[in-house]
């Protein structure tokens, strides 16, 4: 099997590329080759190198699209997206790449399908961006999308199309409507909802945080590892049960960040809790209100989908993958 990783050089992407070289046949067959596209240079594990090929490209230019599928990969998980940020910060780079690189994607495929029967799985990461207010406390997979931010509206009109897509035959697609991802490794990114992981991930490190919002913000959530469970379970899945609704909302746990917080005070004491900086952004808090809290996601837990069901699960997930097992 060929398996194309378009955001190969994102959190999600890399941490999918390491699952692979762990576990080989994860995916449910064996890989003969692995292609990494990103817009920044994909790392390689070692054990993946010699079927692994690296490229440095931007998806929404002209052709490039066009050039990555001549390949024609059996399985392409599209990750690389603008976050939402810095899509609702810059109208015309959010459009862009979260839509037109987007579309060029699917129509190549299309183009390439023309030539010979060509119909790969493609697995697209979504959001429950997606979804704006007003909406239920609890919402229910079958409430409709609309979104309230650039982001959102991207990100929805790239399901759509990839339902119109899937039901005319020309790929097997899945959208995994993503949460929140928490505990996000590495250095704070332009995502509005990143503050979530930064209350979390800097006071863990000795390191002072700053909470733009309120402790009673309610938000959904699931760990670095249990977004790349859902794309291992969606490159797998029959897509028959799946049906024509191809864009499912994942399970998750909804919390306040009070609790964020006394799960950190838990596990690190008042010490790290007390490195958390309250500066209320109302620009950031005016984002937050428009999304959504709390979900039903039962289709998708229906489907075999998991996620952690506590704080603490979510913090000891990072403790065990990014800070080898232990604090301090």
């Amino acid at each position: 099997m060929h398996v194309m990783i378009l955001g190969a050089a994102g959190m999600v992407g890399r941490k999918l590329v390491e699952r692979i070289a762990r576990e080989p046949d994860a995916l449910g067959a064996s890989i003969s080759r692995l292609t990494l596209v990103d817009a920044f240079q994909p790392p390689v594990p070692e054990a993946l190198r010699s079927l692994s090929n690296a490229t440095t490209v931007d998806l929404a230019q002209p052709g490039v699209a066009d050039k990555l599928i001549e390949a024609r990969p059996d399985l392409i998980f599209h990750l690389a997206a603008i976050v939402s940020g810095e899509a609702e910060a810059d109208f015309d780079k959010g459009y862009a790449v979260n839509l037109d690189g987007t579309r060029a994607l699917f129509d190549a495929i299309r183009q390439e399908g023309l030539k010979s029967d060509y119909v790969p799985r493609l697995v697209f990461a979504s959001s429950i961006a997606v979804f704006g207010t007003p909406f239920p406390d609890v919402i229910p997979d079958e409430f409709f999308s609309t979104p309230l931010t650039s982001y959102g509206t991207q990100k929805a009109i790239a399901e759509l199309l990839l339902a119109d897509y899937s039901r005319r035959g020309i790929f097997d697609g899945i959208g995994i409507r993503l949460p929140t991802i928490c505990v996000r490794p590495g250095a704070p990114n332009k995502a509005a909802s990143g503050f979530f992981s930064n209350i979390l991930r800097e006071p863990l490190a000795g390191k002072p945080a700053v909470l733009p919002v309120s402790d009673t913000v309610r938000h959904w959530f699931a760990s670095p590892r249990a977004a790349v469970g859902f794309f291992v379970h969606a490159a797998k899945i029959d897509t028959a049960e799946v049906g024509p609704r191809r864009n499912l909302t994942m399970p998750g746990l909804s919390a306040l960040v009070s609790e964020e917080i006394d799960a950190l005070r838990r596990l690190a004491g008042d010490k790290a809790v007390a490195l958390i900086r309250r500066e209320r952004d109302p620009a950031i808090e005016r984002i937050v209100a428009g999304w959504p809290t709390r979900f039903d996601a039962k289709r998708a837990s229906a489907l075999g989908f998991k996620a952690e069901t506590g704080f603490d699960e979510i913090l000891q997930v990072h403790i065990e993958d990014e800070l080898g097992g232990r604090l301090g």
